[in-house]
C-alpha cells in the first residue's frame, strides 16, 4: 500500500458520505475534526487496555518511533494522532496484529469526525460495526476490538453486527503488512495478550458483556429460589464433600461411628469456611471443603510404619498427628497470603504450571479407584456407567429449564445404585453360610468365610452400625479428638502440600472469574483469598476433619453446569450444611454407603479433577511444542519418580492392601540421612505425584523461553484499575467498614 492510497480511498469515502463528511479530501490537506475525549474517562484506562490486548497502530512517517510512542498514537488518544497527521501532511496507515500474528489488507480507511461529545472512532470500510461481544473478524482470524473501559452501550441486532453507541475509542482498522514489526525489541506477536475459553479476550469493558449465568453474583431472587439453588450447588459437589472420610477413617482404624462423626465435622467446617471466604476471601461463589489435595499426604502419614501395629486408640492418635500437620501447613499458607509473597508468586504461576499439577491430584489415586471398586463389580460398574450416561449422553436433557441429569448426576446415581445394592443384600446375594460380616477377617477361623469377608464388608448395605449408634443431635466441637501432635516430618510435608493447594486455588479463582463474567481479581485479592484459605485450614485442623480446607476444584464445573453464580445461594447452602452437621443421623446415613459404591463415585470425581486441570491449558497455546512438552514431562516424571521411591518397600506389600502400598514409601524410601525425621519428610514428598509434578512444571515453565502469549500468562487486574474505575472491582470488595490491607498491594 503506497503512501497515497490511503488518502485516495478516504477521499472516495468522504465524497460518498456527502455533507456529513465535511470538506472533500483532495489534494489539499484534509480537515478532520479533533478528537473530543470523554470528560469522565481517564486516559490511563485506554493505555492499560492497549497493554493487555497488544493493540498497536502505526501512522506512516513514524516507523522510527518507539513502541511506546506507537501505543500513544494508536488511539490512546486519537487527538494526538490527528495532530501529528496534520503536521506531517501524510495519510494514515493503520496496522493491527491479530492474535495469530496475521494481517489482511484493508479496503480503505475511514475517519469519522466527532459526532458528539465523546463519540468517534476509526473503522475499516465495509465493516458495519464492532460486534456486541467486542470482537471483529477479519477473514477467519478474530481481531480484538476496543472498548471504552466498560461504559459503552452495545445494541446488537442479533446477527453479530449490532450498533455501538457510547464511547468507543480506538477501534482498529486493518492495513496490509508482510512482516511483523519489532516492538520494544521483540516480535509484535509476542505482545502480552490473554487467551480465553472461547478464543476471544474480554475487553476492558467486555467484563460487562452479556452473561450466560441464570443468576449473577449479587442477584437475590428471593429466599425460596436461593434455597433451591444453594442445595443444588452442594448436591452437585457431593462426591467431593463427603467421600474423603469414607477412605480415611477405615484406613486409620476408626469405627463406623467415627466415620459418621468425621463426616459431620467435614460438613460443619465446610459450611463455616465457605461463609468466611464469601465475606472475607475473594468473595467469589466458591465452596470450601476437604480437598483431594490433602488426601494423598494424609494417606502417607496414615500408612507410616510406626502406626501399622497400633491397636489401642489408633484412630485418635493418627487423627491428632494429622491435625498438627494441617495446622502447621495452614499457618504457612496464611503467611504466604498475608505477607504479600503470594502476589510475587503469581508472576511465576501460569496455566502451564496449574494444568499438570491439578491433573496429577486426580491421577494420583488411580491405584485406589477401581481396585477398591472392583471388589463388587455388580455395583461399581453400573454406577460408573450411570454417572457417565447422565453427565455425557443426557447432558442436554432439560427438565423445567434445568439440566437435571448433568447437575444431579452423582447424587441421583448413588441413590439408584444404593437402592439396587440394598435389594441385592436383602435378596441374599452376599450371604455365605456360617459367615458374618460383623466379625473382623483377622478373627475368622474358617477359610471359606475369610475369603468372603472382604466382599461382605465392601458390598453389603447393612454392615455399618453407624445409624444404630449415632446420636440424633451431636455438635462437632474443637479438639474433639484430643490435643494435636506436632512433628517436624509431617509438618514439612503439609507445608509443601499447602503450596500445591494454593496453586490449585489460583487456577480456580481465575477460571471462575472468567466464567461468571467478572474482571480477574488483583494480586492483592488473590493473596487475601489464599490467606483466608490458610486460616480456614487452621480451623479444619482444630476441629479435626482429617484434611485441610481449600477451594474445591470442582467449583468450576458446578458453576458451569448450573449457571448459578449467586454468592447468596452459596452462603445459604453453607448454612444448610452447618444445620445438617448438627444432626448425627445425617452423618451416619452417609457413613453407611458401601465402600465399593463410594470408590466408584470417586473414580468419576477424580477423573473430573483431571479434566478440569487439563482444561486450564485453553488459556495458553495448547498446540505449542514448548507447552505440550512441559506438560508431558511434568506428568511423566510426576509419576515415574514417585514410582522409584515406592519400590523400596518389599515387606509392605505383605502387610498393606495393594491400593495403599504407594502411600507407604515415606518409611522405606531410598533417602537415608542421620536425621530420621528428614528421611521421612523427603521420602514422603518425593512419593507424592502432585508435589513432584508441580516442582518439575514450575521449574520448566519459568526457565524455558517463551512469549507471554504462548505461555498464556494470567492477566490479573491491577490496583490502578480501582482508582480509574472504582466499580470495576466492586464485586471483590470487602464488606463496608472493614479495612482491606491487600487493596494496594501489587508486589
Amino acid at each position: 500500500m503506497d503512501p497515497g492510497s490511503g488518502s485516495e480511498s478516504m477521499a472516495k469515502a468522504e465524497r460518498g458520505r456527502g455533507p456529513r463528511g465535511g470538506a472533500a479530501i483532495g489534494s489539499v490537506e484534509p480537515k478532520i475534526s479533533a478528537f473530543v475525549p470523554r470528560r469522565d474517562h481517564s486516559p490511563r484506562e485506554l493505555k492499560s487496555w492497549a497493554k493487555r490486548t497488544g493493540f498497536v497502530s502505526t501512522f506512516s512517517g513514524e516507523t522510527a518511533a518507539s513502541g511506546s510512542e506507537r501505543n500513544d498514537s494508536a488511539g490512546f488518544g486519537l487527538g494526538r494522532g490527528v495532530d501529528r497527521r496534520r503536521g506531517g501532511g501524510s495519510s494514515p496507515k493503520i496496522e493491527i496484529d491479530p492474535v495469530l500474528g496475521r494481517t489482511k489488507p484493508s479496503k480503505g480507511v475511514e475517519i469519522e469526525p466527532d459526532a458528539g461529545a465523546g463519540h468517534g472512532g476509526v473503522r475499516s470500510e465495509g465493516d458495519e460495526a464492532v460486534r456486541a461481544e467486542g470482537k471483529r473478524r477479519i477473514g477467519n482470524v478474530p481481531v480484538l476490538g476496543a472498548s471504552d473501559g466498560g461504559n459503552a452501550n452495545r445494541n446488537g441486532d442479533g446477527n453479530g453486527g449490532g450498533n455501538v453507541s457510547g464511547n468507543v475509542h480506538g477501534v482498529p482498522a486493518v492495513a496490509s503488512a508482510v512482516e511483523p514489526k519489532i516492538i520494544d525489541g521483540r516480535d509484535e506477536r509476542d505482545v502480552e495478550m490473554n487467551l480465553y475459553a472461547d478464543g476471544e479476550e474480554p475487553l476492558d469493558g467486555g467484563w460487562q458483556r452479556q452473561s450466560s449465568m441464570k443468576l449473577g453474583l449479587r442477584e437475590n431472587p428471593g429466599i425460596v429460589p436461593l434455597l433451591y439453588y444453594g442445595l443444588q450447588h452442594y448436591l452437585s459437589l457431593a462426591g467431593s464433600l463427603i467421600f474423603i472420610p469414607l477412605i480415611m477413617v477405615p484406613a486409620m482404624g476408626g469405627t463406623d461411628k467415627d466415620t459418621a462423626t468425621v463426616i459431620s465435622t467435614v460438613l460443619l467446617v465446610s459450611g463455616i469456611t465457605t461463609i468466611l471466604h464469601s465475606y472475607f476471601g475473594t468473595r467469589l461463589p466458591l465452596v470450601q471443603g476437604s480437598s483431594f489435595v490433602y488426601l494423598a499426604p494424609a494417606l502417607v502419614i496414615i500408612n507410616a510404619q510406626e502406626y501399622r501395629n497400633l491397636t489401642e486408640h489408633k484412630f485418635r492418635h493418627i487423627m491428632r498427628e494429622l491435625q498438627g500437620a494441617v495446622i502447621v501447613g495452614s499457618i504457612f499458607q496464611s503467611l504466604l497470603g498475608f505477607s504479600g509473597l503470594m502476589s510475587f508468586l503469581l508472576r511465576l504461576i501460569n496455566p502451564i504450571v496449574v494444568a499438570p499439577t491439578v491433573a496429577a491430584v486426580g491421577l494420583a489415586f488411580f491405584s485406589y479407584g477401581f481396585p477398591q471398586a472392583g471388589s463388587c463389580v455388580e455395583i461399581s460398574v453400573p454406577l460408573i456407567l450411570l454417572v457417565l450416561t447422565f453427565t455425557l449422553y443426557l447432558r442436554g436433557v432439560s427438565i423445567f429449564g434445568n439440566r437435571f441429569f448433568q447437575i444431579y448426576a452423582v447424587p441421583l446415581s448413588v441413590m439408584i445404585i444404593w437402592t439396587y445394592a440394598f435389594f441385592l443384600t436383602a435378596g441374599g446375594a452376599y450371604d455365605y453360610k456360617g459367615c458374618s460380616a460383623d466379625v473382623p477377617s483377622s478373627n475368622i477361623l474358617i477359610d471359606a468365610c475369610r475369603k468372603h469377608a472382604y466382599t461382605m464388608r465392601h458390598c453389603r448395605t447393612d454392615v455399618s452400625n453407624a445409624l444404630r449408634t449415632a446420636a440424633w443431635v451431636r455438635i462437632p466441637y474443637p479438639l474433639q479428638w484430643g490435643i494435636p501432635i506436632f512433628h517436624f516430618r509431617t509438618s514439612i510435608i503439609l507445608i509443601f502440600v499447602s503450596l500445591v493447594a494454593s496453586v490449585d486455588s489460583v487456577g480456580t479463582y481465575h477460571t471462575t472469574s472468567v466464567r461468571i463474567n467478572l474482571k480477574p481479581p488483583t494480586p492483592g485479592i488473590v493473596s487475601r483469598g489464599i490467606a483466608l484459605e490458610g486460616f480456614c485450614s487452621i480451623l479444619a485442623g482444630v476441629w479435626g476433619s482429617g484434611t485441610g480446607s481449600t477451594t474445591l476444584t470442582e467449583n468450576m464445573h458446578t458453576v458451569d453446569i448450573t449457571k448459578v453464580a449467586s454468592r447468596r445461594a452459596v452462603e445459604l447452602g453453607a448454612v444448610l450444611l452447618i444445620f445438617f452437621s448438627f444432626i448425627g443421623k445425617v452423618g451416619a446415613i452417609l457413613a453407611s454407603i458401601p465402600l465399593s459404591l463410594a470408590a466408584s463415585v470417586l473414580c468419576f470425581t477424580w477423573a473430573l479433577v483431571v479434566a478440569l486441570g487439563l482444561s486450564t491449558l485453553q488459556y495458553s497455546r495448547a498446540a505449542s511444542f514448548r507447552n505440550i512438552m512441559i506438560v508431558g514431562v511434568s506428568l511423566f516424571l510426576g509419576f515415574s519418580i514417585p514410582a522409584y521411591f515406592q519400590q523400596y518397600q518389599p515387606e509392605t506389600s505383605l502387610i498393606l492392601p495393594s491400593y495403599f502400598v504407594p502411600y507407604a514409601a515415606a518409611s522405606n524410601g531410598p533417602v537415608h540421612t542421620n536425621i530420621k525425621q528428614l528421611d521421612f519428610a523427603m521420602n514422603g514428598l518425593m512419593s507424592l505425584n502432585m508435589v513432584v509434578t508441580f516442582l518439575v512444571a514450575f521449574v520448566l515453565e519459568n526457565t524455558v523461553p517463551g512469549s507471554r502469549q504462548e505461555r498464556g500468562v494470567y492477566l490479573w487486574s491491577r490496583p490502578e484499575d480501582i482508582s480509574t474505575d472504582p466499580s470495576s472491582l466492586e464485586d471483590y470488595s470487602l464488606p463496608r467498614k472493614l479495612p482491606d490491607i491487600f487493596a494496594r498491594r501489587n508486589v
